[in-house]
């Protein structure tokens, strides 16, 4: 991957996505990880939502807990281990659906990936799964202690599956938490995103805040099993999307060639009305582009600033990363130089 032209002046509607926190420094999904994203100057933190047994919706990567919890060690909880198959995979663990609010936060947060990122295990322990309210009032706080609005990008995780399997809407759960913390309109700092599609048109129909519609190098939609990322991609899906979406989230794949240069799928999506927000910079080498990584370390740090950049000229409308202080300060200086 060569390094192309970049312009030097940031577009100053690029958001900043923090991808699950500042989930570089903190255990993902913790209030600990939001507000440090917050206070790095972030302008839109991001939950991934699951459900609790008793209709709550609560932050995890997953609805499988044990890799982001202490759960697996925990010998009250030892016959709540199940096998379930979601979205045609067959997982085994624990799973938040399965446990009350209470019981939920009688856990605490792990580090998700301590092989890559040890220094964030030294804060196992510490924090409790956070709530989609507790979220919201952190986010509300953090307002008005900084004087600037900050935005919310919530992930409904395995909607299908939870409706489908365990009689759980996560859908409407979604619709009455937003309109509790005030979110109803287009114009408010939000964007609710999902990998399948029937959830999102069922969005589009009960709420007017934005929609985006997530897209992965392979596969499709849980929920439309005849359906391909790949063709969803193409100018024609495109505008399917923008039927029911404000923005479309690809994996950065999508947009950049392997020498660098942009595809045209930015132009694409904005020719149909839609925001570009590809996912997820991070900084280790076992995340960047071969081209980009510094040496054989998956430890060692990449050369983000030029992946940034290259997104950047290629006109992305906003970026998810785990690193949002350097993703702020890289988009305040306009320098993509690693």
């Amino acid at each position: 991957m060569t390094t192309p032209a970049i312009a030097q002046n940031v577009d100053s509607e690029l958001l900043i996505i923090a991808h699950r926190g500042a989930s570089g420094e903190r255990p993902e999904h913790t209030l600990a990880a939001y507000e440090r994203a917050i206070d790095q100057g972030a302008d839109y933190i991001e939950p991934d939502l699951v459900v609790t047994k008793d209709g709550v919706l609560v932050s995890r990567h997953e609805n499988e807990i044990s890799g982001t919890t202490d759960v697996e060690s925990r010998e009250e909880f030892a016959d709540r281990r199940r096998s379930k198959t979601i979205d045609g995979t067959l997982v085994s663990g624990w799973f938040a659906e399965d446990f009350t609010l209470e019981e939920l936060q009688t856990l605490r947060a792990k580090e998700r990936l301590p092989y890559i990122r040890p220094e964030n295990a030294q804060f196992d322990g510490l924090y409790q799964v956070p709530t989609f309210e507790e979220i919201v009032a952190l986010v509300k706080a953090k307002e008005a202690e900084l004087g600037k609005r900050i935005g919310i990008y919530p992930e409904l995780k395995h909607p299908n599956f939870l409706l489908q399997d365990e009689g759980i809407d996560s859908v409407d759960l979604l619709v009455l938490a937003l309109k509790k913390a005030g979110y109803t309109k287009a114009s408010d700092p939000i964007f609710v995103q999902c990998f399948e599609v029937g959830p999102l048109q069922r969005l589009n129909q009960l709420s007017d805040v934005r929609l985006v519609q997530l897209i992965a190098p392979e596969g499709g939609p849980a929920d439309e099993p005849a359906m391909r990322y790949a063709e969803m991609a193409t100018p024609s899906g495109l505008a399917e999307i923008a039927k029911y979406a404000d923005g479309i989230g690809p994996h950065f794949g999508f947009i950049l060639n392997d020498d660098g240069s942009a595809k045209s799928f930015v132009g694409d999506a904005h020719e149909v009305g839609l925001k570009v927000h590809p996912w997820t910079l991070r900084r280790e080498n076992t995340f960047m582009p071969p081209p980009l990584r510094t040496n054989d370390n998956p430890r060692g740090v990449g050369a983000l600033p030029i992946l940034m950049g290259l997104l950047v000229a290629a006109k992305v409308d906003g970026i998810f990363t785990d690193h949002p202080g350097a993703a702020v300060i890289l988009r305040e200086s306009g320098n993509y130089e690693p």
